[in-house]
């Protein structure tokens, strides 16, 4: 076995990050007869002396690369703008540095409108996680990012609390019989469930996504891997809310937390990969190659977007109908809200395509779920409408420790510890989703008391996730 090469070795032989990088790592996957120390040296020679390597099969196609990138010029690239407008940003004091770059390179793009970064902001690919970019005419896959329409959906029912403690097996039966999780998994032959949004006409007529019908098809109601979550939970209302027209107490809610699954991925991968060919940004810019929202490549993806939020919806759907009609509940209210995607709004007067990725719309009156983490409280909230978060607020608590990090960092026996302390029933799950891999629920929300009025909590009780802690397919 090939003893790994990573990023950060590249780096410390004076490789730059971004594509350069990338393929030079494919170059490691190939080698053979090579020890660590051999393949380092030559990476470092052909870094200096790019010619001698052209016709070798291993570094060949590496060699060109650094070739082609020495030979770059500015006028090669769409130039990004050097006085960008500013941004407004909450929470500062607990957004991690990438984040901040991430959104100031965003800032930069000659699209560009507005943009705003949100308290439990955390670097990702092209905008940061947490990112609102408002942008002219212009649309940017990873600026939605991979799981298109990722939502939450929260059903609240004519269930009091006592009846969860007194039916806890039920519940958990319930919960392992209506859900099912991780990357690639679906349902098949008479367990699969008919949707309306299968019989929408771009499946027919789209000349990308008509081949992804079987796979939307096979994963509806299922939910995906990494923070993906079905959760029941105990919702508490402070006072009577007369907007649901709910009285003042505590419910047994439902609240579920996925999006598109391996179809939004796909679209996401497929457009990016075309968004990258047509719109040449300098490397430091390049995953957020954006779409003219005017041209058929542009038109293509948002209704492939649009359909794989709808498709994220519908998944909600079917969950929470079998959950109802498992329980004999009536539900008293539903609330859901999506973040990975892109909206038409008005901003100063004018229409832009507002770019939320891990955020969530907080519009004047617009109700939104902002959840902790498996032991922290969410929150059922409504929106303020601040135009300087671009109508947006956090769409959770946000991470603090990476996926890796936590791993390496969090032991079983503190996961256990932490859930029993919380009295909370986890099923599945890995390590990078404990609690602890999570900023504090609490400092963000006090971050955006601007931003959106708390209408009631929610508390945990019972979580289901991934069972290997897998991302999306």
């Amino acid at each position: 076995m090939n003893t790994p090469i990573n990023g950060n070795d590249l780096k410390d032989l004076g490789y730059a990050e971004g594509s350069l990088i990338g393929i030079a790592l494919k170059c490691n996957r190939k080698r053979t007869g090579l020890t660590k120390e051999q393949m380092l040296e030559k990476y470092k020679d052909a870094l200096a002396n790019p010619e001698s390597y052209l016709e070798e099969a291993l570094f060949g196609t590496l060699a060109q690369a650094v070739i082609d990138k020495a030979n770059e010029k500015p006028e090669d690239f769409i130039a990004l703008n050097q006085n960008p407008p500013a941004y407004a940003l909450y929470g500062e004091n607990h957004i991690e540095e990438g984040a901040r770059k991430q959104m100031d390179i965003a800032m930069q793009l000659p699209v560009t409108v507005a943009g705003a970064l949100m308290p439990d902001a955390h670097q990702g690919y092209g905008l940061p996680i947490g990112g609102v970019l408002a942008t002219k005419n212009a649309i940017i896959p990873y600026g939605v990012g991979v799981d298109i329409g990722c939502r939450m959906a929260l059903s609240v029912y004519d269930i009091p609390e006592l009846f969860y403690y007194e039916n806890e097996d039920k519940f958990k039966r319930e919960l392992l019989a209506h859900s099912k999780f991780g990357a690639g998994h679906g349902f098949h032959g008479q367990y699969k469930t008919d949707h309306a949004v299968l019989e929408r006409k771009e499946f027919n007529n789209h000349s990308f996504i008509k081949n992804l019908k079987d796979k939307a098809w096979s994963q509806l109601g299922s939910s995906g891997g990494g923070n993906h979550f079905v959760e029941f939970g105990i919702l508490e209302f402070a006072q009577d809310d007369k907007v649901l027209n709910i009285p003042k107490g505590k419910y047994v809610a439902l609240l579920t937390h996925s999006g598109s699954r391996g179809f939004g991925a796909t679209v996401a991968g497929h457009y990016t990969k075309m968004a990258k060919e047509v719109c040449n940004l300098p490397e430091i810019a390049r995953n957020l190659a954006y779409l003219d929202l005017e041209s058929e490549l542009g038109q293509e993806y948002w209704i492939a977007m649009n359909l794989a939020g709808d498709y994220a919806s519908a998944c909600h759907e079917v969950i929470h109908d079998k959950m109802e009609k498992a329980l004999g509940a009536t539900v008293l209210a539903k609330v859901e809200n999506h973040h990975n995607f892109a909206w038409k709004e008005h901003y100063n007067g004018e229409e832009v395509i507002v770019h939320r990725k891990g955020a969530t719309p907080a519009g004047k009156g617009v109700m939104g779920i902002i959840p902790g983490s498996m032991t922290a409280p969410g929150f059922l909230v409504r929106g303020k409408g601040e135009e300087q978060a671009i109508n947006s607020a956090s769409h959770g608590a946000g991470r603090q420790m990476s996926r890796t990090k936590a791993i390496k960092n969090i032991s079983k026996n503190e996961m256990k510890s932490i859930l029993k302390d919380h009295n909370v029933t986890l099923i599945g799950a890995g390590l990078d989703e404990a609690p602890m891999a999570y900023k504090d629920i609490h400092q963000v929300m006090a971050a955006q008391t601007d931003l959106v009025d708390v209408v009631a909590k929610f508390t945990p009780k019972m979580v289901r996730m991934a069972d290997d802690g897998s991302r999306e397919d």
